[in-house]
């Protein structure tokens, strides 16, 4: 299985390294792998290299702040950098290096907003959402995580990023450590009813209206941070899109947990990986 190392250049002159996964010569199209929030590259190989071995082309990557060698400290970003400068030029490079390849996404958590965020969605046959909700403190179960996280979010974060200029995500328990901006906009969307929907500086409702493709928006029954509810609230605003939702349970992978990040665990590959999978190549057929 062929894996290369990539720079990609965003608007701003930052270079992104990336990892493609695959042969060039024999791919039926090219999936972008967008990352949750605080997740790095590493989470999604074994995804990316399942989907190499079934004729895909998969390039991963992190967004600023959350890659080696750019500490969160030394970078001022937020959600709207990742989705403005870091997505549009991953997906850009990706459409001018390999236009004969039908542009595909899979987005995790933030990474499907950025879908929605992002002009270059245009470019995409289709895309799928894994567990990318709207974030509001109040669809949150049970009530011991949600005070947990209403802790980390508007009280621990901020505070440190206010005063220490990034959050040590990795001694919080939250993932990487992230750019300060990133936690400041997190904490102000969490309690807004509609997520960053309601943010006027973020446009989201009529940015979200831009994509018009199919979209496949999954969703986990134990994942306490991103239930039915709101997922529906973010898929839905995929106004312009042909969305189908699917709701998987632990029973539908022989008893095994699955949460909000567990879905690229290997322990899902013979029961979760190929539905989705085949769904992606349903779209690479259509339009090859």
């Amino acid at each position: 299985m062929h894996k290369n190392s990539h720079a990609i250049t965003c608007p701003d002159g930052l270079i992104l390294r990336a990892t493609l996964f695959g042969d060039p010569g024999t791919a039926q199209a090219l999936v972008l792998l967008h990352p949750a929030t605080g997740v790095t590259e590493r989470m999604y190989g074994a995804f990316a290299t399942y989907l190499a071995n079934q004729d895909f082309l998969v390039l991963t990557y992190n967004y600023r702040g959350v890659q080696a060698g750019t500490p969160a400290k030394a970078v001022d970003a937020g959600f709207s950098t990742w989705a403005d400068l870091d997505v549009e030029a991953v997906t850009h490079w990706a459409a001018e290096h390999f236009p004969d390849l039908p542009l595909l996404a899979v987005g995790h958590s933030f990474g499907g907003h950025a879908l929605g965020l992002c002009q270059s969605s245009r470019l995409l046959a289709g895309a799928v959402t894994i567990a990318s909700q709207a974030g509001c403190l109040r669809f949150i179960r049970p009530a011991s995580e949600r005070l947990r996280v209403t802790a980390l979010l508007k009280l621990i974060g901020p505070l440190c990023a206010r005063v220490m200029g990034y959050v040590p995500g990795r001694r919080l328990g939250i993932g990487e450590d992230l750019p300060a901006r990133v936690m400041l906009e997190w904490c102000r969307w969490t309690s807004l009813p509609n997520y960053f929907f309601d943010d006027p500086e973020m446009n989201a409702v009529e940015r979200f209206r831009r994509p018009r493709m199919p979209l496949l928006a999954v969703g986990f029954s134990d994942d306490p941070w991103a239930p039915a509810e709101a997922i529906d609230l973010m898929s839905g605003h995929f106004g312009n899109c042909a969305v189908e939702r699917r709701e998987y349970a632990p029973a539908d992978s022989d008893g095994q947990a699955i949460g909000h990040l567990g879905f690229f665990r290997e322990r899902h590959a013979h029961t979760l990986w190929p539905q989705v999978t085949q769904w992606l190549t349903q779209q690479a057929g259509e339009r090859s």
